[in-house]
C-alpha cells in the first residue's frame, strides 16, 4: 500500500504453463470481491493477474499517479527480467487517468519520468494488447462525485442524497482549486491515450449503451480517433449492462471476446519476438522461447484452434476479428503462417551421383564397407538440444547396404 493506491499479484504461477501477464488498471470503487472475477477469469485462461487500485485523488495528483505507476513496472520488470512473456494492459472504468497513463508515459519515454533504456524496452517489447471494459471516462466535476460514491451507496435510498450533494460539492471544489492544471492533465491523459497506438499492439473495448459514467459516445469517439491513426482495434457494445457490469451479464460473450484476443496477442507477441531474434542474430534463443509458449499453450488452453508441432513449427493463433470461421480465412492464416519462418529444403539426391547410382541400381560398388553416414548437424534457427535426446552423444550411423 502506497499514497497513491496499491499494486498485488491476483495470480502469480512460475512455469512454462503461465501464458502472459494481465496488468490490471482498477480504480478504488471496485470492490475487491469484484475485482477477483477478473482475475479468476484471466487465471483460467491461463495469465497471470498484476493488479493496481488506485486512489480518487490521483485524479487531482498526477504525482501519485506517477509513483503508482513505477511501483506497478518495478513489479512486473522483475518477472519478465526472469521470463518474457505477453502483456496485455486491462483497464477497468477510471483506471486509465488514476494510473495507466502514467505507466504508459514511463515505457513510451514520454513526460517527466523515465525507467532505464532498457527497462522500457523490454516493456514495450512485451506489451501484446489493450483491453479496456466500461473504458476510458472523460472526467468533469459532476462525473467526479459520482466515481468519489462508492456504488453500494449510490443504491442507497435517502442519505445517498446527501452524500451526493456533498461529494459534488467537494468534486467543485477541486476543480475550481486546480481548474487551469485539471484541463491541462486532461489534454495530456487524451493525448497519452492516443500516442499509445505507437505500441503497435490491438485494442479490446467493451462497452454498453446503458452505461452512466462510461459515456459510449466518448468510447466511439475514442475508437474512431484509434482506427484513423491506424490501430487495430476491435468494439463489442452491449445494450442491457451497466456500467462494471457486462461480464455480469453477458458471461459467455464476455470471456469469448476476452479468450480470442488473448489468443491475437499472444501471436503478436511470438512474432514480435522472432522478427527481433532474426534481427540481433538470437534465433536459438527465440526459437526456444517459443518453443517453452508453444507447450504452455499446448498443456493449459484446449480453446486454442491450433497450436504448433514441433519446435521448426511457427505458433500461430487465429485474429480476433471474429468467431464465425470460413475455409477462406483458414487459407488465409496458412498463408500467413507459411510466411512467417522459412524451413530449409532437405538435400536433394543427384541420381549421376554415387549415392545416386546405388538408390536407382545402375551401379553397385563391390565394397561399401567403412562407409559412414553422419548428421551434418543441427538445422539453422532452431536449438541443437531437441534434435538429441541425450546431450553430449553423438550420434554415427553406419549404412547397412
Amino acid at each position: 500500500m502506497m499514497g497513491g493506491g496499491s499494486v498485488y499479484w491476483g495470480r502469480k504461477e512460475d512455469g512454462k504453463e503461465v501464458k502472459g501477464i494481465a496488468v490490471m488498471f482498477a480504480w478504488v470503487s471496485i470492490h475487491e470481491k469484484h475485482l477477483q472475477n477478473y482475475v479468476d477469469l484471466y487465471s483460467s485462461l491461463g495469465w497471470n493477474s498484476l493488479v493496481s487500485r488506485s486512489h480518487f485523488l490521483n485524479l487531482y495528483y498526477p504525482d501519485r499517479a506517477m509513483s503508482l505507476a513505477f511501483v506497478l513496472l518495478n513489479e512486473l520488470l522483475e518477472v519478465l527480467k526472469i521470463r518474457t512473456c505477453p502483456v496485455v494492459f486491462v483497464a477497468f472504468s477510471g483506471g486509465p487517468k488514476a494510473c495507466m497513463y502514467k505507466v504508459l508515459q514511463i515505457i513510451e519515454g514520454i513526460g517527466e519520468g523515465h525507467l532505464n533504456s532498457d527497462g522500457s524496452q523490454l516493456i514495450r517489447n512485451c506489451v501484446s494488447g489493450q483491453i479496456y471494459d466500461s473504458s476510458p471516462v472523460d472526467f468533469a466535476s459532476d462525473l467526479n462525485a459520482q466515481f468519489a460514491l462508492h456504488p453500494l451507496i449510490r443504491k442507497m435510498p435517502g442519505p445517498s442524497k446527501l452524500l451526493s450533494w456533498i461529494a459534488k460539492g467537494v468534486a467543485s471544489g477541486l476543480d475550481s482549486l486546480y481548474l487551469t492544471e485539471f484541463e491541462s492533465q486532461r489534454a495530456d491523459y487524451w493525448r497519452t491515450l492516443y500516442s499509445s497506438v505507437d505500441l503497435d499492439a490491438p485494442y479490446l473495448i467493451l462497452c454498453s449503451e446503458n452505461d452512466y459514467l462510461a459515456s459510449y459516445q466518448v468510447i466511439s469517439n475514442f475508437a474512431r480517433c484509434l482506427q484513423d491513426l491506424g490501430a487495430d482495434i476491435k468494439v463489442v457494445k452491449w445494450s442491457g449492462s451497466a456500467h462494471l457490469e457486462h461480464f455480469k451479464h453477458y458471461p459467455i460473450q464476455y470471456r469469448a471476446s476476452v479468450t480470442s484476443f488473448l489468443e491475437k496477442a499472444t501471436s503478436i507477441f511470438f512474432r514480435r519476438i522472432q522478427k527481433l531474434g532474426d534481427r540481433n542474430g538470437m534465433t536459438d534463443e527465440i526459437s526456444e522461447l517459443v518453443f517453452d509458449l508453444q507447450e504452455a499453450a499446448v498443456n493449459s488452453n484446449r480453446s486454442f484452434r491450433r497450436v504448433a508441432l514441433g519446435p521448426s513449427d511457427h505458433f500461430f493463433l487465429p485474429s480476433s476479428a471474429g468467431y464465425h470461421h470460413n475455409k477462406e480465412s483458414e487459407s488465409v492464416q496458412d498463408e500467413q503462417r507459411e510466411s512467417l519462418i522459412s524451413i530449409p529444403a532437405p538435400p536433394s539426391i543427384s541420381a549421376h551421383g554415387v549415392l545416386g547410382q546405388i538408390l536407382f541400381d545402375a551401379c553397385v560398388p563391390k565394397n561399401i564397407e567403412g562407409w559412414d553416414i553422419r548428421f551434418s548437424g543441427p538445422v539453422k534457427g532452431v536449438s541443437s538440444r531437441r534434435h538429441s535426446l541425450f546431450p553430449g552423444i553423438k550420434c554415427n550411423r553406419r549404412s547397412r547396404l
